[in-house]
């Protein structure tokens, strides 16, 4: 189903091939044995050859509500994502923008997962007993569970029988002595063991400390499933703490939804619950944030909305993380336009190795200079570079131009004003909180232009690819919005990257510096360092 139009759905083929399916297989049985063998390996497939979902708010669009359950890519993705964390019995956590049907794709899978596999316990928690099972509730996520089971062929579901295989918290399947049961707020973790456990809407947990602890006995495999609600929690903890997997299922995800969609979420939303629920951001309530997580979203594909064709020299910028748990993070970028970010752990490597993969990044886009943060750890970048260079002259190679810049030095141009009425040196501690405000400025000018049409220079916006994949440009977005600024005793406003324990946003600087004002530039090419 790769060719299915998702905003203009036709299920009618797809019932009419589901009958035709079925009844070749009550023509030839014997198949059955090799079919079920395949949907326990691959239960994606089941899901979207057999499964159903419910959406009533069809009806008005003159379409059954009752309807398959076709699956687009990233729900795939999440099912193998997910198939992973299982057998490599380890936790994960996935965060999402709001109706993205992850009730009904965990409870797909957790039944497809109990269909073919004996032995298998699935849990599911919530905050409330209502959220996880209430009869005659489509709220509840077992009655998605039941609706999805008793819709699929008899022939996958021997002997089943709602009324005495799915008591109230509970679902069995007799034919593999599998079962899913359900748990909510203090109690969960507290009954069965479980191969796998889904905790719904985890970050709104009253009292997560004692699901932390009933959890850590009771699986090996958590799947933490939310939208954020702030940072004063255990799933945003744990979802900037780099030690759990992450998967993110954002808006942009899902075929069914475009910027018309989101336009009239901004209108009939409030700022936060867009920025929380929708663009998935963890510091939508936080005070001085830099950059609202509004203005990055319009900045993906800007250049294309307002038919700008970016122009300028091609260049990257590197922030270096060496071997500690931050990563690595180099951005590419033609004028105005970010085409490419790349994030990777410097473990088990070192300075040196990292210079060496952005040189061959520079080499693959055909950018002809790089910048690199010359703080901390990046200082020796200096001396590696130039050694690099050295040997591609010596190889008759193509030299890089290597610029550095250096947050914690003085700020660029002191005397002129980049807010009206205060002199540079005046108003910024340093060139790092003058290259985030330089920053900030681009995604005001380049939401302005967008949503709010008004006039712009071309030079002064910012677009950001969208043919970066999801998962590293919803790094980028997470990241541009997580820095927060404030004012020292001196009136001097300083740069606050990582609020609340989270991470240093590594993409986010390496934006900042490829943007940033005032960074040294090489003019001996010749050594070029």
């Amino acid at each position: 189903m790769s060719n299915f139009n998702f905003k203009n759905p036709d299920y009618l083929p797809v019932f009419t091939d589901r009958v035709e399916r079925l009844n070749r297989i009550r023509e030839n049985p014997s198949c059955l044995p090799a079919l079920q063998s395949y949907y326990r390996d691959h239960p994606a497939d089941f899901i979207s050859d057999w499964g159903v979902t419910v959406d009533p708010r069809n009806v008005e669009r003159g379409l059954p509500a009752l309807i398959p359950f076709i699956l687009f890519p990233r729900q795939r993705e999440w099912i193998q994502w997910t198939m992973d964390r299982w057998i490599k019995q380890e936790n994960g956590l996935t965060e999402k923008t709001r109706d993205m049907g992850l009730s009904w794709l965990s409870v797909g899978l957790a039944s497809t997962l109990c269909l073919f596999n004996d032995g298998m316990m699935i849990g599911f928690g919530s905050r409330k007993e209502e959220y996880v099972d209430r009869i005659g509730s489509p709220k509840s996520l077992f009655w998605k569970a039941r609706k999805f089971i008793e819709n699929i062929p008899p022939e996958f579901r021997p002997d089943w029988d709602p009324r005495k295989h799915a008591p109230h918290m509970r679902i069995n399947f007799a034919h593999t002595g599998s079962s899913i049961s359900g748990e909510a707020g203090d109690g969960i973790g507290r009954g069965d063991r479980s191969s796998l456990y889904f905790v719904d809407e985890s970050a709104f947990l009253e009292r997560p400390e004692l699901v932390e602890g009933s959890l850590s006995q009771t699986t090996n495999c958590r799947i933490d499933v939310s939208t954020p609600h702030g940072m004063a929690n255990p799933f945003a903890e744990k979802r900037h703490s780099g030690r759990v997997k992450v998967f993110t299922f954002h808006w942009r995800d899902d075929p069914r939804k475009d910027d018309e969609w989101y336009a009239k979420q901004c209108d009939e939303l409030d700022p936060i619950t867009v920025a929380q629920e929708i663009d998935i951001n963890y510091q939508a309530s936080v005070e001085g944030m830099l950059i609202p997580s509004e203005w990055a979203q319009a900045a993906i594909g800007a250049h294309l909305k307002l038919g700008i064709e970016p122009t300028g020299k091609r260049s990257g910028s590197l922030d270096v993380a060496d071997e500690g748990k931050d990563k690595n993070a180099f951005v590419s970028a033609h004028g105005i336009l970010i085409e490419s970010i790349r994030v990777w752990s410097g473990k088990g490597s070192d300075i040196y190795g990292t210079v060496e993969k952005a040189f061959a990044i520079c080499d693959t886009e055909n950018l002809e200079s790089m910048r690199y943060d010359a703080d901390g750890l990046g200082a020796g970048v200096r001396g590696d570079a130039r050694v690099i260079n050295d040997r591609r002259k010596a190889a008759k190679q193509q030299q890089k131009k290597v610029n550095q810049f250096r947050g914690s030095g003085a700020v660029h141009n002191p005397e002129k004003e980049m807010i009206k009425g205060r002199k540079n040196k005046d108003m910024f501690l340093n060139l790092k909180a003058q290259g985030w405000w330089s920053l900030r400025v681009r995604f005001q000018n380049t939401y302005r232009a967008v949503v709010e049409g008004m006039d712009y220079n071309a030079d002064d916006l910012i677009s950001i690819s969208e043919d970066i994949p999801a998962t590293e440009r919803q790094i980028l977005l997470n990241e541009l919005s997580q820095p927060t600024y404030g004012f020292n005793d001196v009136g001097k406003m300083k740069i606050n990257k990582a609020p609340n324990g989270t991470k240093s946003p590594n993409a986010g600087d390496s934006v900042m510096i490829q943007y940033a004002p005032g960074v040294s530039t090489i003019t001996d090419y010749s050594r070029i360092l």
